[in-house]
């Protein structure tokens, strides 16, 4: 019989996360039944979004109960069907959880072409991650040529890939990022223009002195001081794209707000959030057009991986230590030809 490793959720933190938050638990599988998928997880997605999940609150999404499997959105391979959908050895895109194994009745995964681009390229520019840069961007942004675009978390799986798009689109842009190491990345792999070092500099005045006409676009992936240092330097009928506020996810104190919110007024702007599920149905448009800009050269994207199902832990902690460099995956099995 076939031996599970799970990632449950063992209790709710409060601020971040630690060790007992949650547990490895190891048990059998069940046989499959008709119209149901066996799948390997192969690789796993590892979002700042997970730190939201865990909490017993209202939000876009259902709370993960206690006891339950950690979410995440995988790629896998079908080791085992009894569904007309699915073949044994597709590859395939689904949420399957902090889990070496999943069953499913196919429902939400989708097949993915490992001629096309590398696995771990679907939980990257080719999945979420890349859908919420298209769509955040072009859709409630919705820049023109020659505008200023502000990025903050401009190295980050979703950031850097804001940056290329913007380029693409004729943007100035200007990226936050954390370390020389980080900013260097955003001049010479992700083509910004610009980049702020946060721990280095002081954000405020390199802001005005990187954008002396103001920012048209503001794309927030943090939250808190940066929002409002944005919102200071916001022009005449400028965007501000709400996609994260990783700065106060772990808060044990009140969410702070962003205090310059009367120059949405003063300038007519606008500030609007968005959850890449909305897109659900719109999701195809942006997967053609990111393989037609990666095929052209004109975005990349870097994968940050680390192995084994045991280091989920330490891997989501890089999430708000700043370590990984790229889309953070978490490689749940080996990847072979056997199956």
């Amino acid at each position: 019989m076939l031996i599970n490793q799970q990632i449950i959720l063992k209790q709710r933190p409060v601020g971040l996360p630690n060790s007992d938050t949650w547990q490895l638990h190891d048990g059998p599988m069940e046989p499959i039944q008709e119209g149901q998928i066996l799948v390997e997880n192969i690789y796993a997605s590892i979002d700042p979004a997970m730190r939201g999940w865990i909490n017993d609150r209202k939000s876009y999404i259902s709370p993960v109960q206690i006891g339950d499997v950690m979410r995440a959105s995988t790629i896998g391979r079908v080791i085992e069907s009894l569904s007309d959908r699915f073949s044994k050895g597709d590859f395939v895109k689904g949420g399957g959880g902090i889990q070496r194994y999943s069953i499913s009745d196919g429902r939400g995964w989708t097949k993915v072409d490992r001629s096309v681009a590398p696995l771990p390229k679907y939980l990257s520019v080719l999945g979420l991650t890349g859908f919420t840069a298209y769509f955040g961007l072009l859709d409630i942004g919705r820049p023109k040529k020659g505008e200023t675009i502000l990025v903050s978390g401009a190295a980050g799986a979703v950031g850097s890939l804001v940056g290329q798009i913007g380029k693409i689109c004729g943007c100035k842009m200007v990226g936050i990022a954390g370390g020389p190491e980080k900013c260097q990345r955003l001049l010479d792999q992700y083509q910004f223009d610009v980049a702020i070092d946060y721990k280095n500099e002081p954000v405020r005045s390199r802001v005005n002195e990187c954008c002396p006409e103001g920012i048209d676009i503001y794309f927030d992936n943090v939250g808190g001081d940066l929002l409002d240092i944005a919102l200071a330097y916001l022009k005449f009928k400028g965007r501000v794209v709400l996609c994260g506020g990783i700065s106060q996810y772990n808060a044990t104190e009140a969410v702070k707000g962003p205090t310059n919110y009367l120059s949405l007024l003063t300038n007519r702007g606008r500030m609007e959030g968005f959850i890449v599920f909305d897109y659900l149905k719109d999701y195809p448009i942006a997967m053609l057009a990111m393989q037609e800009w990666m095929r052209d050269g004109k975005i990349r994207s870097d994968e940050h991986i680390e192995k084994g199902i045991e280091h989920f832990y330490p891997t989501f902690l890089k999430l708000f230590t700043g370590e990984n460099q790229g889309k953070l995956i978490l490689q749940l099995n080996e990847l072979t030809e056997n199956y």
